[in-house]
């Protein structure tokens, strides 16, 4: 069946390509004053047309990403926005976890390990805390699918993110933004920068995020007591450029303070996936009087210089270290003594991490050696060590110290093999070195664990230029993850556990075309991955374990397609969908289930749930993105304009087992922004709402206690004005 399907969705792909080639025959050739402009990538760590790189990008602009941002939102916000884009998180605003093609992990420690990698000018973001950086001031954001081991390094087989902020430039160039919405929702942006000498030149940026706090705890009655946040950060650069050196310095800081998660117990009911009574958006009912604090100061700095030696090789160094520390406490039954409904004992837990420390250097030549032949090559250091602290319920605190050691070599070439056809190969060595040490506060048990692996990553890639307007690509990349030690269940007399590293194997086939003179953009892509010795994370059940297993074989399959069409003059539309099939196979995999949910999987003798074929948690089975841009001119410099976005998405089941009640389907959410610009878009006043039907769309559980769920930001209505100088 699953062979059938791809073979379906491989046809379709092909028959899109030659609709869209057909298309690219009969166009005509474009007016430069009305078309799509080129999209420049450095997907592959040189610019290139985003039609000549082999792999499957979607790109947005920040200018985008602020929209999607006008009521506050965090990096979550780019969830389903992104075909095949999953993003959530059980800890608030910081600690998200990421989803491509349905591989990510849905472990909420402060130290898990994440399939998708966090790129943030050049700096690899490990740490859960350090993906959470505020996204302001930005240029682009591209995401790669599938493998990315060659370039990017290790821990990367489902995908990379990666966000790129706006560089120093001699023009004098900036902004400032502010906006007051619902809840007293209150943000300024602003950015300034400009030359210094004719060689030096510098800019500053900086966000302020505030809410005050909207929801009122009725068992304690308590009124607004919680869901309030300020948020803080600031980024500042230094460009200096010479004819055949350049370098690079950046210092960037962020401090969040204000509401955790909010959990809310028993939702919903028994037998339904739908919200019942006991849900109310702006009240809940914990028993405790803590409010789920949260406190988070992290920052990061980065120097990278190049130098170009006589014979154009260029000579690329990165070096970037990164620091966080802060806590997160929650009320995680989501409930009181009396309810809502059935809770059989009472949960807090905190965790914390008093320092999040890492260091990477990258040392990387690359040159044109020809006309016809590309390379680059070079050599990766990491290191890291992570100090976490977990204080569940009444047991004492347990601290555990996590260092990581890795190095690599790699390297890549592109040779075109004749004037349209061009083979991209990319192998990369990777030494992977892990430990833990421990002491468990309830028992004073003392834990000791060591893992490491090398591995040979690599990748083969085929763009093919097929008519001026089309371009088609086939790849075959591996990549793995390196072994996982999971400590937090010393806090709850438990042992840690251990994953060893997983590998994976990923085809991927695509198009990419602009059509219609040039205003119409497409892409699409097939997949198919298969991965060995998957790492899970058995999260929750009866017992509320993190436990780190894994499972034999995942595989996933299905395609994903874009298209930008600039319909008019005035109306620009984009649209993006993926369809994505994931399927754990390991007959004997058994986990811990839920408490009071009625679970759908076959039971072991344990009580235990056989989850062989299912889907993996967290991955959509489809996900569906709509934006339309409008624009008016009025006269004088002038037009009115509106911008709505929506973004949907399919079937998600939330753990690794089945339930009736532990998944989503459907969810959905848009924004709308209406206003007017003048004086050739110096000025920008608006009206603007994010979430603007005020749906409740469940985004995770927690199964171990009762039928409790977390879930999106409310309704947020308001108005901005902006000023480009």
């Amino acid at each position: 069946m699953t062979k059938n399907l791809l073979s379906h969705s491989i046809k379709f792909a092909a028959g899109c390509s030659m609709m869209a080639i057909s298309a690219g025959v009969t166009a005509q050739s474009a007016d430069d004053e009305f078309a799509l402009e080129e999209i420049i990538v450095t997907a592959q760590r040189r610019e290139q047309s985003l039609r000549d790189v082999p792999i499957s990008v979607s790109t947005l602009q920040g200018d985008l990403i602020n929209e999607f941002a006008a009521g506050g939102a965090d990096i979550r916000l780019l969830s389903a926005r992104i075909p095949g884009l999953n993003a959530e998180s059980s800890n608030g605003r910081v600690a998200p976890r990421f989803y491509l093609r349905g591989l990510g992990n849905t472990d909420f420690d402060l130290i898990a390990s994440q399939p998708v990698s966090i790129i943030m000018d050049d700096m690899v973001m490990e740490n859960v805390v350090h993906k959470s950086f505020p996204l302001f001031d930005l240029e682009r954001v591209e995401v790669l699918r599938g493998p990315q081991g060659t370039l990017f390094g290790r821990n990367t087989p489902a995908g990379i993110i990666k966000f790129d902020s706006r560089k120093p430039t001699q023009e004098p160039t900036g902004y400032l933004t502010a906006s007051y919405g619902s809840y007293g929702q209150k943000t300024v942006e602003s950015a300034f920068g400009q030359g210094v000498t004719d060689k030096v030149s510098f800019r500053i940026s900086g966000l302020f995020q505030d809410r005050n706090n909207f929801i009122d705890n009725d068992f304690l009655g308590t009124e607004d007591a919680l869901g309030g946040f300020t948020e803080k950060a600031a980024r500042a650069q230094v460009l200096y450029e010479t004819d055949n050196f350049d370098a690079l310095a950046m210092f960037q800081y962020r401090d969040n303070q204000g509401t955790s998660a909010l959990f809310r117990a028993n939702v919903l009911s028994p037998g339904s996936n739908q919200l019942n009574n006991n849900f109310v958006r702006d009240t809940v009912f914990l028993g405790d009087d803590h409010n789920n604090p949260q406190d988070y100061e992290n920052w990061g700095a980065s120097l990278r210089m190049n130098y170009t030696f006589g014979n154009d090789i260029t000579l690329t160094s990165i070096t970037a270290f990164l620091d966080a520390s802060g806590s997160s406490l929650g009320d995680i039954d989501g409930g009181n003594p009396t309810g809502p409904g059935f809770i059989p004992f009472q949960s807090t837990t905190a965790g914390s991490t008093d320092d999040a420390r890492q260091f990477t250097q990258e040392l990387r030549f690359s040159q044109q050696a020809s006309d016809r032949f590309f390379w680059q090559a070079g050599a990766f250091y990491f290191d890291s060590t992570n100090v976490i602290r977990t204080s569940p319920f009444f047991i004492p605190d347990t601290a555990a110290t996590h260092d990581n050691e890795a190095w690599a070599i790699f390297g890549q070439g592109a040779y075109d093999l004749s004037e349209n056809t061009t083979l991209t190969v990319g192998a990369r060595y990777t030494d992977d070195q892990r430990d833990m040490r421990s002491v468990s506060g309830g028992t004073g048990e003392v834990f000791l664990r060591d893992v490491e692996a090398s591995r040979l990553s690599w990748d083969i890639a085929v763009n093919h230029t097929a008519t001026e307007n089309i371009s088609v690509y086939a790849r075959v990349a591996s990549g793995f993850r390196a072994p996982t030690i999971q400590g937090r269940d010393i806090a709850f007399f438990g042992a840690p556990s251990v994953a060893t590293e997983e590998t994976i194997i990923s085809y991927e086939a695509g198009f990419k075309s602009t059509l219609v003179d040039n205003r119409l953009r497409w892409n699409g892509s097939v997949f198919y991955w298969d991965v060995d010795d998957l790492q899970i994370s058995a999260v929750g059940g009866g017992g509320n374990f993190i436990q780190l297993i894994n499972a034999d074989q995942a595989i996933g399959w299905g395609f994903e397609t874009e298209l930008e069409y600039l319909a008019t003059e005035e109306l620009f539309l984009t649209l993006g969908f993926a369809y994505n099939n994931t399927e754990i196979r390991d007959r004997d995999l058994a986990v811990g289930v839920c408490a009071q949910c009625t679970v759908l999987d076959p039971l072991n003798a344990d009580g235990r749930a056989l989850v062989d074929g299912n889907a993996l948690p967290q991955a959509p089975e489809w996900t569906l993105n709509f934006v339309a841009e409008y624009a008016k001119p009025i006269g004088d410099g002038a037009e009115l304009f509106m911008i709505t976005d929506w973004a949907f998405q399919g079937e998600t089941n939330f753990f690794l087992y089945d339930s009736v009640e532990f998944n989503s389907n459907g969810d959905f959410e848009g924004g709308l922004k209406v206003g007017m610009r003048w004086m050739d878009g110096k000025y920008e006043f608006a009206f603007f709402g994010r979430n603007i039907t005020n749906e409740a769309n469940i985004k995770g559980g927690i199964d171990f206690n009762n039928l409790t769920a977390f879930f999106n930001e409310p309704r947020v209505l308001g108005a901005a004005f902006r000023v480009n100088f």
